[in-house]
């Protein structure tokens, strides 16, 4: 996240139905409507300790992050479509404010 200006963060596990469900559909969404944001994939049964210092003991988790600071999280069941609204309009206000 140091080396990025956003990213979104997706934690899951492979035993999560849901998270495999939505981690190409995702990984799409980011491709087409927002390939300047990173999108990052945490394992949370291999990478249980880093899910733990994100706050994330449910899956799946979206964290949204700009310059290393948390604008947007989503857990459990959300609208992948409202998801990359509210990064769009975040994104934009960032671009905005940057000048």
């Amino acid at each position: 996240m140091k080396t990025t200006q956003a990213v979104l963060l997706l934690f899951g596990g492979p035993q999560c139905a849901v998270c495999q469900a939505i981690k190409p559909k995702l990984e799409n969404l980011m491709t087409q409507r927002h390939p300047e944001i990173a999108l990052v994939y945490v394992d949370c049964v291999t990478s249980s300790a880093i899910c733990a210092q994100h706050g994330v003991f449910t899956l799946p988790v979206v964290q949204f992050y700009i310059e290393g600071r948390l604008y947007l999280e989503r857990g459990r069941s959300f609208s992948l479509v409202e998801l990359s609204d509210q990064i769009e309009r975040l994104v934009l206000l960032w671009k905005a404010a940057a000048g």
